[in-house]
């Protein structure tokens, strides 16, 4: 069961460093503010345990806090891309779910 669930529209952007690239979304400030209200004691690098759908496609994952935007955000992974038929600057209908007990 899932205590705070909430859907949002967002564009997909890309970090790059180095040796690699990844997706992200960033989720909007008043999404950000509910997950720091119902979830204030987070993991490793503040991340915060989530399940995430994108049309079909559910997964778990993290997402982690921005100081950039001051808001949280999502990785996007090369599978679900794919089989979203995703691409970078696109905006994409996504919904999250955390639990108490995450």
């Amino acid at each position: 069961m899932f205590d705070l669930e909430f859907t949002f529209t967002a564009r997909i952007w890309l970090w790059t460093a180095e040796k690699a690239s990844w997706h992200f979304v960033t989720l909007p400030k008043e999404n950000a503010d509910q997950v720091k209200m119902f979830q204030p004691s987070r993991r490793g690098f503040g991340s915060v345990k989530v399940d995430v759908q994108i049309g079909e496609t559910q997964w778990s994952t993290s997402i982690f806090p921005s100081k950039e935007t001051d808001s949280y955000i999502l990785p996007i992974k090369a599978a679900v891309r794919k089989s979203e038929k995703l691409g970078l600057d696109e905006s994409v209908d996504l919904t999250i779910r955390l639990a108490s007990n995450l």
